[in-house]
């Protein structure tokens, strides 16, 4: 498959299972790759402190390592090669109205980089929050901390 500028498109796919109702009810998630098969959530494990899963945690999941691949690509392009990157994002879910939102997202990187200097880093961290396309989906405000470790 082919996109109109004869890119080859990806597809890739999660899916959800549940059964019963909503509070006493159970899911399961599982992605195309395996890495996650029937894996539980509830909904105690969404707004509650349960074991399982949440769909924010996964998104958040999504976004940290969409992030990191965009950031090492473009730290490469620059001839940086990292020893080390953490990545972390953080979605918020609020109550609004009948329902919930996710209100924010706040993006961490920590990074050692033998010869980058903090603008240079700083310059490729925020490019490759802008550029990664888990980022683009996000209709939020995402906030943004890049830590460099010498």
């Amino acid at each position: 498959m082919y996109d109109t500028n004869g890119a080859r498109a990806m597809k890739r796919f999660g899916s959800a299972a549940w059964n019963g109702d909503l509070r006493e009810g159970k899911g399961s998630v599982s992605t195309e790759s395996r890495a996650l098969e029937s894996h539980p959530y509830t909904f105690f494990s969404r707004y509650g402190e349960k074991p399982g899963t949440n769909p924010e945690e996964l998104l958040g999941a999504a976004h940290a390592a969409c992030f990191t691949m965009s950031f090492v690509r473009l730290l490469g392009m620059a001839k940086f090669v990292p020893e080390q990157v953490d990545s972390k994002s953080e979605v918020v879910i609020d109550k609004d109205g009948d329902g919930f939102s996710i209100t924010s997202i706040h993006l961490t990187v920590t990074a050692k980089i033998p010869g980058i200097d903090q603008a240079a880093f700083q310059s490729i961290a925020a490019k490759a929050k802008a550029g990664c396309p888990v980022s683009k989906l996000m209709k939020v405000e995402i906030g943004f901390e890049a830590i460099l470790l010498s």
